[in-house]
Formats: C-alpha cells, structure tokens, sequence
C-alpha cells in the first residue's frame, strides 16, 4: 500500500570538501522507507562544492532547502576543513533552520554543530581519530568516543563514514517502527544493527601470527544469550585460558567479554520490546538477564529509558 501522509522533508547539508560517500547515505537509506521521507541535497550558497574525490557535486538546492526541512542532515567533511571558527556563509545558512527542526551530523559534522553552538550542553560524538581534536576545541560538551551514534532528541551525532548508515536506519526505526527499520536495511544489504560501537574499530594491537579467534564462541554465545554465560564458559569454548580469552577478545572486538554480553543481551532485549508484547520479566529471562529489574538497569544505562517508554516509542511508530 502506498504511503499517503506527507513524507518528511530531510536536507542534506553538502559542506566544501565533503565525502561523496556520506553525502549519499541519506538519500539511499530514507530513499527506500516507501516514500515517508522526501531527501533533497542542498549547499550554503547553491553552488556546486568539491569533494573529497577528483569531482565536484553540483546540487539543485540552496540554503533555502534548510528552511522547509523537518530534518537537516550534515554530511562529513574532509578533516583538514574542520576549524573551531564556522565560515559565515556557513553560519548564515545553518540560520536558516526552524527552530525544532532535527539536526543530524555524520562523521565530521559534528564540529560543524560544535561551533555553532548546537551541541552544549549535550552529548556527542565523531569519529574515534579525532576525539582528542574535539575534546581540545570543545572541551565543555560531553564526547562518547565509544558508540556509533547519540541521540539526544533534536540533535543526532554519529561517528566515522557508516555510522551515517546506523544513524539514518535509527531514524526510520525512531519514525516508523522496527519492521519497516528491517524492511529498508535488508533492501539495502545492510545490517539492522551493528553489535558494539566504534570500539571495535580504533586500532590496536593485531594477535600474534596464527592465533586463534574469538568469532567462533562470540557466534555461539549468541545462540546462548538465555543461559547465564560466565567468562569460563566463553573461554572453556575456544579452548582458551581465561587470560589468554580475555586478552584475545578485547584485542578483536574492543571490548571486554562480560560488558559484550550486556551490550548484545541489551540488543536482543531491545528487538523483543519492538516486535512482541512479551512482559518484561519474560524478556529478561529470554535474553539472559536474571530480573525485569536488572533488564530495566541495563536498558537505562544503555539508552536512557525504560522498557516501557522504550515499547511505548518504538511500536507507536510502527503502527
């Protein structure tokens, strides 16, 4: 059935010494959710910008694009382009923006939303390379390095290049539900989740020449998300001592075994409370939380909110 309300209206903010990559999430991601978004690329100024590649991008909008649009979305930019002073063009056109209007930034982007005071006051995040640039620029607002977007209502950050995949799939999930979320990420070949968050991505270490994986027990781990798993059970799987697991694990994914397996039990958690009417205790004990209490401890520290409001949210939207 076609979709008949009035799609939303996105903007997408092309910024001199923008990624072509980046630039071309928006309208690729919200392009496919069956007409509820309505993506239109813009500039400060209407004039074609250079990209990161051998070509510039000639668009059909200007700054006036920002005034109409429900949703402004402001592609990454080149790092040697970000300074802690916005250009005025800059500035003028992100004026133009209605208050209440939501404001996304991918990648670099968001130390555009820095220095034009967007983000105090707030949460936030960019790409794990350039956290201490930011934090010495910005030092008042308060970086997470460690996820791969953050929401705080109005404003969106999200961290390096496919992060703006995660984010915009956040958008539809946030607007219209898990199902059509799902829909457009398998239209996309494109996960509906990505477990961890950019930890897993900062470089490290690489395991000595042969080593073992930990991939083998992080897919049967999965399997066993309703059993209270222990590090030794993990361990004992890849035929690993405890130290040399703990070790090995950290090394592939970023983070520690146990705090994983909140993250991936948080995951699971969050798909049941969007596509069933499961009570919470039932939930919890389905993805290896001992207690509704304990499940509802998790959720909070992950997202901020309750099952409840989380359900509330997420299955309004899909209906």
């Amino acid at each position: 059935m076609a979709y008949t309300e009035r799609p939303e209206r996105v903007a997408v903010l092309a910024l001199d010494g923008v990624y072509p990559f980046e630039l071309g999430i928006p309208s690729r991601i919200l392009g496919a959710a069956g007409g509820r978004y309505e993506v239109v690329t813009c500039t400060v100024d209407g004039r074609p910008v250079r990209t990161t590649a051998d070509f510039s991008i000639t668009v059909d909008h200007g700054p006036e694009a920002l005034a109409d649009a429900d949703t402004v979305v402001i592609a990454s930019v080149a790092s040697d382009r970000v300074t802690a002073d916005l250009p005025e063009e800059v500035r003028a056109a992100l004026a133009r923006i209605r208050p209440g209007t939501r404001i996304v930034s991918i990648c670099t982007a968001a130390f555009v939303l820095a220095a034009a005071g967007l983000l105090d006051g707030r949460r936030a995040t960019t790409h794990w390379r350039l956290v201490d640039r930011f934090r010495q620029l910005y030092p008042h607002i308060d970086l997470d390095p460690d996820v791969l977007f953050v929401d705080e209502g109005r404003i969106i950050t999200s961290a390096g290049a496919a992060a703006g995949v995660d984010v915009c799939l956040h958008l539809v999930r946030k607007d219209h539900g898990s199902e059509l979320a799902n829909f457009v990420a398998r239209a996309c070949v494109v996960p509906p989740f990505r477990d961890g968050g950019q930890a897993q991505y900062i470089e490290r270490p690489v395991p000595e020449q042969g080593a073992a994986s930990t991939a083998q027990t992080r897919a049967w781990a999965l399997e066993r998300l309703h059993e209270p798993l222990t590090l030794a059970d993990l361990a004992g799987h890849a035929r690993m001592s405890l130290r040399t697991f703990a070790r090995r694990f950290n090394e592939e994914v970023g983070l520690s075994p146990g705090r994983w397996l909140i993250q991936q039990r948080v995951a699971r958690a969050r798909h049941l409370l969007e596509a069933s009417d499961l009570p919470v205790d039932h939930i919890a004990g389905q993805v290896g939380f001992a207690t509704g209490a304990s499940l509802r401890q998790h959720l909070h520290a992950a997202i901020g909110v309750s099952p409840q409001a989380y359900r509330r949210t997420f299955q309004a939207a899909g209906r």
